[in-house]
């Protein structure tokens, strides 16, 4: 084998999709020396997709104190890469992490569009928003209000609408949107399909682990249905069964009523903006990987869509997984040659991160010698 690609998503809790390349880069390394290694750290959309970009790319982190999720100043980044692209994750300026209080009622995304608004204005020609990790249900209203979008009450008050008063907007204006805004494109990452309302949608699906009990659902859930009416009526904007529209709290559909962003799957925007194709040509092997391999891998995840990509270009997927779970056999029919987990021992996963490296590496190695046997 002359050149192996090496695709790989976090181990999330473990190591990040560069270490996990830099684990995989100097097993290939090990036993084939005069192979190219082609290295390209990915994410589906959550958190660390910003540094999957950078590591890939190139770039620069751009830091900044914004508004967190409950209103209070956090340190927050955006990643902008060489070519003009603005990498934002929703994470770092509304994620679970920041808030104290996961009351997703009172939680809003308004830091999300200091982000975006501040990477256009530092003259980024297209926005990526990573959609993973929030603790919101606001429909993206606050990022818009943060941008200039206004939302007026029923008696013509401005307002910044949080999940708990979605229900209280009765128009909505977008003529103050920031200029710079309105001359760039926008890509929103997410690794779901849900619709923004009803049993599948982001309340129900989402709300509980925000912090939600069945009565806070139910609420949020009519807010976002009244958003949605509101954007049809006074945008011209039709979400409420958009596919992805209920990822991060509804900022899937915020983000397309808002901004006219297009809703894609995470992975299939990080290898379009990775140039996969072109990095794929004349390779012999694709390894690629993440935490756990199950039936939601299926879904948008990285290892189906690398599967993808490669077996359209006829080069062979082998997915090192850290665990494999229920409905995993179905990536074969995506183009996955086979599945291989790190673990080499039953031991509680506390015990088995700890031995993460050194099981990715051996592994690594014994399948490629297993590989050049067969080859010989």
């Amino acid at each position: 084998m002359k050149k192996i690609v090496l695709v790989p998503d976090s181990f999330k809790g473990t190591m990040t999709s560069a270490e996990v390349c830099g684990i995989m880069g100097a097993a290939v390394r090990a036993v084939l020396p005069e192979a190219e290694v082609v290295a390209l750290p990915v994410a589906d959309g959550g958190e660390g997709s910003a540094a999957a970009f950078l590591s890939a790319l190139g770039g620069s982190r751009e830091e900044l104190t914004v508004t967190g999720p409950d209103g209070e100043p956090v340190a927050a980044f955006f990643g902008l890469l060489p070519d003009g692209t603005a990498v934002i994750e929703m994470a770092a300026a509304a994620g679970l992490p920041l808030t104290a209080r996961r009351d997703p009622e009172r939680a809003t995304t308004f830091g999300v569009g200091e982000l975006m608004r501040r990477a256009a204005e530092r003259g980024a020609r297209r926005l990526i928003l990573c959609l993973g990790g929030s603790a919101t249900n606001d429909g993206g209203c606050g990022a818009a209000a943060a941008c200039g979008v206004k939302f007026l009450g029923r008696g013509g008050e401005e307002f910044v609408p949080v999940g708990g008063t979605l229900r209280d907007i009765a128009s909505v204006d977008l003529s103050g949107l920031c200029p710079a805004l309105r001359e760039i494109s926008v890509v929103a990452m997410c690794d779901i399909d849900n619709p923004l309302c009803g049993p599948c949608g982001a309340a129900a699906v989402f709300g509980p682990q925000k912090g939600a009990d069945a009565a806070m659902t139910a609420r949020l859930d009519a807010g976002l249905e009244h958003l949605a009416g509101i954007l049809r009526r006074d945008l011209g904007r039709e979400v409420l069964t958009l596919p992805g529209g209920g990822a991060a709290g509804g900022m899937g559909a915020g983000a397309a009523a808002f901004f006219g962003a297009e809703l894609k799957m995470g992975i299939e925007t990080v290898l379009d903006t990775v140039d996969f194709e072109h990095r794929l040509a004349g390779a012999d092997l694709v390894l690629t990987g993440e935490g756990r391999l199950d039936s939601q891998s299926l879904r948008g995840k990285v290892v189906a869509g690398v599967a993808r990509r490669a077996a359209r270009k006829g080069v062979p997927t082998i997915a090192v997984v850290g665990d494999v779970g229920e409905g995993a056999e179905a990536v074969y029919g995506l183009g996955v040659a086979g599945v291989f987990t790190i673990n080499r021992l039953a031991v509680p996963y506390e015990q088995a991160r700890l031995r993460a490296r050194e099981d990715l590496r051996w592994t690594v190695e014994n399948l490629l010698r297993c590989i050049l046997t067969f080859q010989k």
